[in-house]
């Protein structure tokens, strides 16, 4: 893994040319300003037993030694050897895919927050698109082709231990070149170069994976500002990253199973009804109630 702080920001010059298509090119700017902390400092080490847990000592490591964490760090590794997703799960991180965390000072409203999850999603969706990939959203942020999931993210708050700053650990794990899983994987994940048919850059993907990022969370402090000074109501579901994802997603009207460990301990089962302004699942129960879900996850029936 060899990716720089320059080439992101040569990759963003290229996200900036490809959003003018269909955004207003002011808005644009603004929104790219707004995520160029994205990749201001890299880290890349050929082997990490988490990406997360390494990104925990290094703010705790700058902050005893009287040095400012770059915001927008991003530490990558070739393979992770004690890797873990939601739930405490294992995740299977070997050579060839593409896994490492974003550190974020959390300078966002607790409204926007809330969209980090499905921010990191539509950024990893579009970029797996560009590959020439169908790949969609399952809510939060599972990135499926087919019914096979190839990404899948994790946000966690941490406060640093001396100064209380408090961080987003934005960790990401996208199944690139690696095509070998464990055998109770084989038939719920898939890499893109299976996907593809063929290796992929992982050095290129991931340059494209961060600019997109640099977009998605842009545009949540973009939607913020606009919304502090007289924009749309918070929850009137017009946030732009909400109708991003909904392009994405083929989430709403399917039927559905949810639960906070679905595979483990399945709650129940429910018809999707929507998504609100601030990222809950509408879920439609059997009885014609309406639950909405802030948190958990959902397994298509």
């Amino acid at each position: 893994m060899a990716v720089t702080a320059a080439e992101i920001d040569r990759q963003r010059l290229m996200e900036d040319r490809l959003r003018r298509q269909a955004w207003d090119a002011t808005e644009v700017e603004r929104i790219l300003r707004y995520g160029a902390f994205v990749g201001t400092a890299i880290e890349c080490y050929p082997v990490l037993d988490r990406a997360m847990e390494k990104a925990r000592i290094h703010i705790t490591a700058m902050e005893q030694a009287g040095r400012s964490v770059h915001n927008g760090t991003v530490i990558l590794a070739d393979r992770l050897e004690r890797s873990k997703g939601r739930f405490d799960r294992t995740w299977h991180a070997p050579s060839g895919g593409l896994w490492g965390c974003l550190l974020h000072v959390n300078t966002l409203l607790p409204q926007s927050r809330n969209l980090i999850s499905l921010a990191v999603g539509v950024a990893c969706c579009e970029a797996v698109r560009e590959m020439g990939i169908a790949a969609e959203l399952r809510w939060v942020n599972d990135v499926l082709v087919g019914d096979r999931k190839v990404a899948g993210f994790l946000i966690e708050s941490f406060f640093s231990p001396r100064y209380r700053e408090e961080y987003n650990l934005i960790g990401f794990g996208i199944n690139v070149n690696n095509h070998q899983f464990p055998h109770e994987l084989r038939d719920t994940a898939l890499s893109l170069a299976q996907a593809l048919g063929r290796p992929l850059d992982i050095n290129s993907f991931a340059r494209l994976f961060l600019a997109k990022l640099s977009f998605a969370v842009g545009l949540l402090y973009y939607e913020e500002e606009r919304r502090l000074h007289g924009g749309d109501d918070w929850d009137d579901g017009g946030h732009r990253l909400l109708q991003l994802w909904r392009g994405l997603s083929t989430t709403v009207g399917r039927r559905v199973v949810f639960g906070f460990d679905v595979l483990q301990a399945p709650r129940y089962q429910a018809t999707v009804g929507g998504i609100t302004g601030s990222g809950g699942l509408v879920m439609v129960l059997d009885d014609g109630h309406e639950k909405t879900e802030y948190s958990g996850e959902i397994r298509y029936i």
